[in-house]
């Protein structure tokens, strides 16, 4: 990625890089203006340094300084770091030290995994193979690392770096923190207990020879205050960590049994109706949409039900559409949950489905009796039922990628979506869905808290699709095209505040 696009798309997540030094003079110049090559949104934290770190920094365009009167140690230096970023408006905050160990150009690491895992802390953990480490480092590492497992259940191979990304909305107790290397330990347990999931990612390190370095760890003084807090952080994980987390997995459980007693029960009060509706065509040969209005409420009243846990569906239809007028929806397709989602804002609809559907023991019942048809029985077969059902004022909902996507990116569309839409002479009307595959993900059983967001966008008339290419294949390399902007639009916009 150009460098120019890698520096605006970290801004675009609401990412910035905070800098805690004192006395670093002759390390801070280099260190700051390698991170301004990664991220234009640079905060240096003077924690009252009384060398030249002062006179350096003012001489750096475009960072954001904070002076501290006096040293107050790194966490609260961090403190008033994190503070500064949430009122700017960054939704996340990459700390690095300023003494030239860690490298600036491992800040596009953090932004991968920011992309991968958002919402989540993500841990540097240092390369420390061929290092040249004294006896006290190691032990202090090994030490937090066990007793960070014992805290809060969580194994991480280097909880002592200070290279990490924050989720600044998720950042506890940040009053409470110690004002000294501790506070960074208290974040992460802290953040474990409440739910924070904690990523860890390889960073490399640089150390210079023990002689040339400056280290203001203070071993009997910083060892002392460490063992307190983890004596203190071992009771608290009993009476506050323990429930948290048994409390955090009963909801999960609630949440997920929940949906599935109410996916269970609307598949078994539909079903009859289903066959009913079947039973009634094939004796008057007369069809009739209330199989569609009962489908239709039972996943308005799925959707209710995931909102109550946190899985709120939010619909952006700033055109007003009211899906009166039949046309082809397509969609992107992440989850099971994008067609109730769908099916909770459209009522007169219908689905081209995979064979999996079609044939599934639970809803392919309803799936026929609903006249849903799956795309393997060709356009030949497809057309004449198609083309009845949009007479009746049905739309077509077809899903362009044809199958999920298990990381919720936006896969190759297959050209015939548009065929179909041409041959009906109907509008394309494309919806944009986030969410569900983090809610219901692909290979999972489990529903999760996470907002989920549908966006309507203005229907394509027929005479339009020209615009998008004069071929089917062109059609619809630039629909998908349009699609991942959108989608990226909404995803950074949506993640900045999880």
């Amino acid at each position: 990625m150009p460098k120019y696009h890698y520096r605006q798309s970290l801004r675009d997540r609401g990412i910035c890089v905070i800098i805690p030094t004192y006395n670093n003079g002759g390390t801070i110049a280099d260190v700051v203006e390698r991170a301004l090559l990664q991220c234009a949104d640079v905060i240096v934290v003077n924690d009252g340094s009384t060398d030249d770190t002062a006179r350096i920094l003012s001489g750096i365009d475009g960072i954001d300084i904070i002076t501290l009167d006096r040293n107050q140690g790194k966490g609260s230096a961090l403190k008033h770091g994190f503070k500064h970023a949430i009122k700017r408006g960054f939704a996340y905050a990459i700390t690095l030290d300023g003494d030239g160990q860690h490298y600036p150009e491992d800040i596009e690491v953090f932004y991968k995994a920011n992309l991968q895992y958002p919402g989540c802390l993500i841990v540097g953990a240092r390369r420390l193979d061929g290092v040249q480490r004294s006896r006290q480092s190691s032990f202090a590492n090994s030490f937090s690392n066990f007793w960070f497992s014992v805290q809060t259940f969580h194994r991480l191979p280097d909880t002592q770096t200070g290279y990490r990304l924050y989720p600044l909305h998720h950042l506890y107790g940040l009053q409470f923190l110690t004002s000294r290397y501790e506070a960074e330990l208290e974040l992460l347990v802290l953040a474990s207990w409440h739910g924070v999931k904690l990523v860890s990612r390889p960073v490399n390190v640089y150390y210079p020879n023990p002689c040339d370095r400056v280290s203001h760890f203070r071993p009997i003084r910083d060892f002392a205050r460490i063992s307190v807090l983890n004596t203190m952080l071992c009771f608290l994980a009993i009476i506050y960590g323990l429930p948290c987390f048994l409390l955090r997995a009963l909801r999960t459980m609630l949440f997920t049994l929940t949906t599935y007693l109410v996916y269970i029960a609307g598949a078994t009060v539909i079903t009859p109706i289903a066959l009913g509706k079947h039973i009634y065509s094939k004796i008057t040969h007369k069809n009739t949409s209330a199989l569609h209005r009962i489908i239709h409420f039972f996943s308005r009243l799925t959707v209710k039900a995931l909102g109550l846990f946190g899985a709120k569906v939010k619909v952006d239809n700033p055109g007003g559409e009211t899906f009166r007028k039949p046309a082809i929806i397509i969609c992107n397709h992440q989850s099971q949950l994008d067609i109730i989602v769908q099916l909770n804002l459209v009522k007169k609809v219908v689905f081209l489905t995979n064979d999996w559907v079609w044939n599934n023991p639970v809803i392919g019942g309803i799936v026929r009796c609903a006249e849903y048809y799956p795309v393997s029985l060709g356009l030949d077969e497809l057309m004449p039922r198609l083309k009845a059902l949009v007479e009746r004022g049905y739309s077509i909902s077809i899903f362009p990628e044809g199958t999920r996507s298990g990381d919720g990116s936006i896969e190759r569309f297959h050209k015939g979506v548009f065929l179909i839409a041409s041959q009906l002479n109907l509008d394309i009307l494309p919806m944009v869905l986030y969410g569900t595959g983090r809610v219901m993900p692909k290979h999972g059983w489990t529903i999760h808290r996470w907002p989920i967001e549908l966006g309507v966008y203005p229907r394509i008339a027929p005479s339009m699709m020209t615009q998008y290419g004069d071929t089917l294949r062109l059609q619809a390399q630039n629909m998908r095209h349009r699609y991942q902007e959108i989608y990226n639009e909404m995803k950074n916009q949506i993640e900045r505040n999880v």
